[in-house]
Order: C-alpha cells, then structure tokens, then sequence
C-alpha cells in the first residue's frame, strides 16, 4: 500500500512558483527555463574531454556552455525540493517508490532504466521543442501567450495518460 504524505498545498506551491517567475524577471531579465542548462552542462563536461569539437559544433555556437543564471535556477530546484520535503515532513530516501514497487516491483534497476530513458525521451523532445515545459508553459502562460496555454495543457493531458497508461487507472 502505498504511503500517504502530507505534501504541500498546491496553491501555495502555485503562487509560490509564480512569485519566482515574476523574481526571475525582475532580477535576471530571463523568463524560467531549464533544460538548455542540461545540454551546457554536458558541453562542460565534454571540453574537458574534447575541446575542439565543442569550439566547432554549431550548437554550441548558439548555447554556449557556460556557468550561468539557469545553472543556479537548477540547482535551486534541486535544493528547493530537498528544503521542501524536509519543511513538509515528507523527506525520505528511497531508491524505488511505493507506486513504482507496488506496479513494477522493487528492483532498482528497472526503476533506474526507466528513469534514464524516460529522461533522455523528454531531454530530446525538450531540445526538439527549443524549450521544456516551463520555458514553453510557465513562462509562456506568464506571458499570457496562447501557445503556453497550449503547451501547459497538452503537458498535463500527457501527463495524465501515461499515468493511467503506467499505473493502470490507479
């Protein structure tokens, strides 16, 4: 049976995420983004190995792997997420969820592939996009852009159907 958490309000986490799009704006001039931070990332690690491929990729002409305002933004999100459930009650270290074992099983194996491909499915579809889901739908719909909303939507409707997909309506 899976466990019940407390968690945080939605709302509260609504407005809470609204306030640092707004703080984001007014601070950096940048609209939220995360993964062209993933991609610079990677572009770090690879002129470490590589150099001159990274100086002659024209990717890397446009997005420039550097350390900058989105860096901090992901790693705040890491770290806003570990100071959340530690505030909340909820935190625990646990290499497979409950809804995972109780579907799939415990191995952590399965659970770690399946992490990392569906990671590198959504990195690709994000670079493919030029954007991730809060490029394209929080900011978008801070912006009060149509195509936020679009994007904002769809996301949740496919959210919802690989959930009923993955855990079989439960």
């Amino acid at each position: 049976m899976p466990s019940q958490t407390k968690g945080w309000s939605p709302y509260l986490a609504g407005a809470l995420s609204g306030l640092v799009s707004v703080g984001s704006v007014l601070v950096a001039g940048k609209y939220l983004g995360a993964s062209t931070t993933f991609v610079r990332g990677a572009g770090m690690a690879e002129q470490l190995y590589a150099p001159d491929v990274v100086a002659t990729l024209s990717y890397y002409l446009k997005e420039k792997p550097v350390f900058d305002w989105q860096f901090l933004f992901v790693c705040g999100i890491a770290l806003g997420a570990y100071l959340a459930a530690q505030l909340s009650g909820d935190f625990k270290v646990q290499l497979v969820p409950d809804s995972w074992k109780a579907r799939f099983g415990p191995s952590p194996w399965l659970r770690g592939v399946a992490a990392f491909a569906g990671g590198a499915v959504a990195m690709f579809g994000a670079r493919l996009a030029d954007g991730c889901p809060s490029g394209h739908g929080l900011s978008g719909m801070s912006q009060m852009a149509i195509s936020g909303y679009v994007a904002g939507a769809c996301f949740f409707a496919g959210g919802i159907v690989m959930a009923r997909l993955l855990y079989r309506g439960k």
